[in-house]
């Protein structure tokens, strides 16, 4: 087999988990990325730094790599259409660009018969003093916008007024449903009804970020089952190639609900590494290079915690571990407060 380099278009955690996993299979990752501390240029073959906008960089960039993929959602998609003009760009561009959408995202979900919550257009302040029913509910920004970032929760109208917000961006407003548990299920999808998927995730989240993740999840079979078909509904009508996470909301009366699309690996899928016989990341790997598909085996329980801020500091100063805990360094630079900078794994 002829020598592949993959391109990688964003540098964080999960770009460097993706290099990884790359390199494992025997395949040579550029990353590019407009922050020049980027943690995944440590785990790549090559790094070139540049705007997603900068066209002489972008083209440097096309020509060192074959097949491009991309870490995160956000990246312009002008920038992955002209790409996808030289290198196959997966999964493709027309994906990221429903996605990148909130409004648009929801329909697509919604025209597939599957549940979403409640969900209305804003585009003036005005407009929510007369959508009470929606209330309490939280505000998103339609573009843009990951942990909790973009994202404003109002419990009643007066509540506007202490918010600084610009309306001159777009909005969904979402109704909050009384929630008994989020879930997320990972699917890589290789080619038409050919995938793997991976068992449902159960997610706790702190500040609306991401703490804990473990599996099996505590859910019914019933939910467990329409997961999973929901999921991979989702990529089959996407056509998707790669790997992909749906975040799911459960109330309290055990009905499921879709909440958003992840066009990349995710975050709880970390435990995957380690729990599985394939992780998502070599999943995607193999499926936006045209691999071989290798059946899935879950070989253990796992639990997952994001190591946030500050709390890196013990296990970067060689904290022991138990033979049944796995610890990864991001290698990020600069310690920040709410900034993942690595996570534990714990098989059981």
């Amino acid at each position: 087999m002829a020598e592949i380099n993959l391109g990688i278009l964003g540098g964080g955690q999960l770009g460097s988990l993706l290099s990884t996993a790359a390199k494992k299979l025997g395949i040579k990752t550029t990353i590019f990325s407009d922050d020049i501390n980027a943690p995944a240029q440590n785990f790549s073959d090559k790094f070139i730094f540049g705007k997603y906008d900068d066209k002489e960089k972008i083209l440097e960039f096309i020509n060192n790599v074959d097949i491009i993929t991309y870490e995160f959602e956000n990246i312009p998609y002008e920038t992955l259409k002209e790409m996808n003009k030289l290198k196959p760009v997966l999964p493709k561009p027309s994906v990221n660009r429903l996605i990148q959408h909130r409004l648009a995202e929801k329909d697509f979900i919604n025209k597939l018969n599957i549940r979403t919550t409640r969900y209305v257009l804003i585009e003036k302040k005005s407009e929510i003093e007369t959508l009470k029913d929606f209330l309490p509910g939280i505000l998103k920004t339609t573009t843009m916008g990951y942990d909790g970032k973009g994202q404003f929760p109002i419990n009643k109208v007066e509540d506007i007024e202490s918010l600084q917000i610009d309306f001159s961006k777009g909005y969904i407003l979402e109704k909050l449903i009384k929630l008994k548990k989020e879930i997320s299920v990972i699917i890589t999808r290789f080619g038409i009804n050919k995938f793997e998927i991976y068992e449902p995730i159960e997610n706790t989240h702190q500040d609306q970020i991401l703490k804990h993740s473990k599996i099996p999840a505590e859910i019914n079979e019933k939910i467990l089952e329409q997961s999973k078909e929901w999921a991979t509904r989702i990529s089959e009508e996407l056509k998707y190639i790669g790997t992909l996470c749906v975040e799911f909301f459960i109330d309290r009366n055990d009905n499921l609900y879709v909440n958003e699309i992840a066009p990349r690996v995710h975050n709880s899928g970390h435990l995957t590494i380690n729990a599985y016989n394939v992780s998502q990341f070599e999943n995607h790997i193999r499926a936006v290079c045209s691999l071989e598909k290798i059946s899935l085996k879950k070989l253990s329980n796992a639990k997952m915690i994001n190591l946030i801020g500050n709390e890196i500091q013990p296990y970067r100063q060689n904290l022991k571990l138990n033979k049944n805990e796995f610890f990864f360094d991001y290698l990020k630079k600069e310690i920040k407060e709410k900034r993942k900078m690595g996570h534990l794994t714990t098989l059981f």
